[in-house]
């Protein structure tokens, strides 16, 4: 296979399929959506017998439990895809959406009107779950989708795509607007990174190494989070029960995930009475705490964390995305210095603060530098349907546009659309024949 003639015809498709989406109404999306979420339970016995043999070829190769995790399409996880389907057809349809419009002193009428990105590219690793949010979330917004999962789940995302083209062929969906890249060859990726010609913007997802790779190659814009290294800060003015469990919710839930926390810091004045009842719970979990000298000396001897594994933290450890039940643990001494601590090592994905002080909290929500921000709350929630996006794209922490969890309206732009009468600027217009016209030429460059 000659695989920069495979990427360009690939991505050709998609390009094309452009002027076909232009013309479609909600209705028609909206019908391929549902339709599509009809095919996935009808199809589930196969669904899942694919997603077997992915996870087989991963047991094999000595993927982490983490990893399979991310990989099962097990019943709850298929009857969540089905939702998402539903809940991004049940959404408003932002394309041709006016934001705004004004008129001049002119009588000139100008707005802004949603449109699309144009073809995106996602790029993912593992989950295949994200190419049914992909492609639900770019099929409502009219974009053409190019999909490349990883080659752990090359079964479990054929079977998924044909089921979107399927619900397109018979909905009057352009077919060609859903794209994926059926071979593993990772030299694929090089090729489709270099046709900005058709290809608007790429979104990767998955490990830092991943998305560093893609942002270096990439000659289209590249919409980003490199890692997600959370923080919780508890306050000395926070409510006990609700900082145990909003840590405790936010590590162990499901610790593979870039928004669970990866730093736990602690006010000194309550570091003696938090910290060894989380560690007890974190024990219990099996969480790891890697602590510095302060939190060390707390709990290194004390009987709440003796089925706990206390161990120093290293500098290196606060700018890890551990994906894993681990945590690094920071002590004190004032809200100043935890921000200054967020800011140091954190990624501007997500962080928190459990206080009932409220001009602490709204510090913290002012002065903390990332894309999603918490009061009294978990960082788990950080995900497109959790904050009511019907999916997510993936999450942002550029500061472009689209910043946070990407759902519907992240993945169109405003152009400006402007409506006029015969409207010439500065009475300009098509000379009388006695009169004759003088044309500044040093002005002709200038608007």
């Amino acid at each position: 296979m000659n695989l920069q003639m495979y990427a360009e015809n690939l991505a050709r498709k998609a390009k094309n399929s452009q002027k076909y989406l232009r013309k479609l109404n909600t209705d028609v999306k909206n019908k391929t959506l549902l339709r599509a979420a009809e095919l996935l339970i009808e199809k589930k016995e196969l669904l899942q017998e694919e997603n077997r043999k992915d996870l087989e070829k991963a047991e094999k190769k000595g993927y982490s439990k983490a990893l399979l995790d991310r990989l099962t399409l097990n019943e709850k996880r298929i009857n969540g895809m089905v939702q998402v389907l539903k809940d991004v057809a049940a959404l408003p349809d932002p394309v041709g959406q006016v934001i705004s419009m004004w008129t001049r002193p002119n009588g000139l009428k100008v707005g802004r009107m949603r449109v699309p990105l144009g073809t995106i590219m996602i790029i993912y690793e593992a989950r295949p779950n994200v190419t049914i949010e992909a492609a639900a979330l770019c099929m409502k917004s009219s974009n053409a989708v190019i999909l490349k999962g990883g080659s752990e789940t090359i079964n479990s995302n054929k079977v998924l795509v044909d089921i979107l083209k399927q619900a397109a062929r018979e909905t009057g969906f352009p077919e060609e607007a859903i794209q994926f890249v059926e071979t593993t060859e990772r030299e694929v990726v090089n090729h489709l990174l270099q046709l900005d010609n058709y290809i608007d913007v790429v979104i990767p997802r998955g490990g830092e190494g991943l998305i560093r790779a893609v942002a270096e190659n990439a000659k289209m814009p590249v919409i980003k989070h490199y890692k997600g290294v959370c923080n919780l800060y508890v306050d000395n003015e926070a409510d006990m029960d609700k900082a145990l469990n909003i840590a405790y919710n936010a590590k162990v839930q499901r610790p593979s995930v870039c928004n669970a926390i990866e730093n736990l810091i602690v006010h000194r004045d309550i570091a003696e009475k938090f910290l060894p009842e989380i560690a007890y719970y974190y024990g219990k979990a099996g969480v790891e705490m890697r602590c510095d000298q302060e939190s060390l000396e707390i709990l290194k001897d004390h009987p709440k964390a003796k089925d706990t594994e206390i161990v120093p933290a290293t500098e290196e450890d606060y700018y890890e995305e551990f994906l894993d039940l681990i945590i690094a643990v920071k002590v004190v001494g004032s809200l100043d210095e935890a921000i200054d601590f967020i800011h140091r090592y954190g990624s501007n994905h997500s962080e928190s603060i459990v206080t009932e002080n409220y001009t602490k909290g709204m510090r913290f929500i002012n002065e903390v530098d990332s894309s999603a921000v918490y009061i009294n709350a978990s960082t788990r929630f950080t995900d497109g349907n959790e904050f009511g996006l019907g999916a997510e794209m993936g999450i942002s922490t550029d500061k472009i546009h689209a910043r946070g969890p990407m759902g519907l309206e992240e993945l169109t732009i405003p152009k400006f659309i402007i409506f006029g009468d015969g409207h010439i600027r500065d009475n300009f217009g098509i000379p009388k024949e006695e009169e004759q016209v003088e044309v500044n030429k040093e002005a002709c460059d200038l608007r």
